[in-house]
């Protein structure tokens, strides 16, 4: 099938191309990383073939939560007949099939296939991915770990609007080849419970939606919130662990960072012993930063705690 159509994209600052029939791939993939005009970092390229099939009349179906399969260094990646891809890990490539109706509903093309097949290919040499969101100020970064329903989305929003930097809700990348642990967030969307606006009352215009994972939430372009200023990284120097306690005060304790870091590599997919030890040799780095927990009940008390460590006389005395 020809293929007319291609774009050059940038995912986490790396090179992607795409091959495609259909213009809402590469409209959905300027969503995704739109501000990354170039390249940022150094690695092979990957590439995507994106078919969007005829299916007369009715479109086919809209895609549901693909399942991922892999064996050596193939993968294969299904929701039904009409949405599902093949992927080398080995040569970063994808063959990817859609229905029409998947194409037109960008958010769940991003989401089932276009943002989380490039970062599946990059996870294999170029990054490590960690479920946690990132913030930064006075030139510190942390990253807010926890279990779902910690608040890491939910703080690190309130970070945002208290004029710190922001750089992801829930995923952040590290570069495994940095000396300095350097993060890259995704931070051109931040994603909310429905129940958001009553915290932040100016996400009450954006209407909450079922994702692809089965889950109501609301998604808003950073760009949209123009009192919040976004980055593409940042330098880690602090790791916290939140611990919302709804009777408990802001407090803030040392915690062994091992227990944390086992933690994180159990929450990344096994892609066999050679990736596998590349994500555990980066993760291992973050052995080196101070290790919080963060027990926490109103987001105020919270912010005052983080607060304390990116404070400019602390972060001159610590270096």
């Amino acid at each position: 099938m020809a293929l007319p159509l291609q774009g050059t994209f940038h995912p986490a600052g790396f090179l992607l191309r795409i091959r495609t029939n259909s213009q809402h791939v590469l409209d959905a993939a300027t969503e995704s990383w739109g501000d990354y005009p170039e390249q940022l970092h150094s690695g092979d390229a990957l590439e995507f073939r994106v078919v969007v099939q005829d299916v007369p009349q009715s479109g086919g179906v809209l895609c549901g939560v693909p399942r991922h399969r892999v064996q050596g260094h193939l993968c294969s990646v299904v929701s039904d007949a009409d949405n599902f891809a093949s992927l080398d890990l080995t040569a970063l490539q994808a063959a990817i099939y859609i229905s029409q109706r998947t194409a037109e509903d960008h958010a769940w093309l991003r989401w089932s296939f276009v943002e989380s097949l490039a970062y599946l290919l990059l996870a294999q040499r170029s990054v490590v991915p960690v479920h946690a969101a990132c913030v930064a100020r006075n030139g510190s970064g942390i990253l807010l770990c926890g279990a779902s329903e910690a608040g890491k989305s939910t703080l690190a929003y309130a970070c945002a609007r208290e004029g710190w930097t922001y750089l992801s809700d829930d995923a952040v990348f590290l570069l495994p080849d940095s000396i300095a642990p350097v993060a890259i967030g995704r931070h051109r969307q931040v994603r909310f419970r429905p129940d958001a606006p009553r915290l932040f009352p100016e996400l009450e215009p954006f209407a909450s939606r079922l994702r692809p994972n089965g889950k109501m939430a609301i998604e808003v372009p950073v760009r949209e919130l123009t009192h919040v200023h976004a980055a593409a990284s940042t330098t880690l120097t602090h790791v916290v662990l939140l611990d919302r306690n709804e009777s408990a005060g802001a407090a803030m304790q040392p915690v062994p960072s091992q227990a944390l870091l086992d933690r994180m590599l159990a929450d990344i997919p096994s892609y066999g012993a050679e990736v596998d030890a590349m994500h555990e040799r980066s993760i291992a780095r973050l052995l080196t930063l101070p290790t919080l927990r963060l027990r926490y009940s109103s987001l105020e008390g919270a912010l005052q705690c983080l607060a304390q460590l990116t404070a400019p006389q602390l972060i001159s005395a610590t270096r």
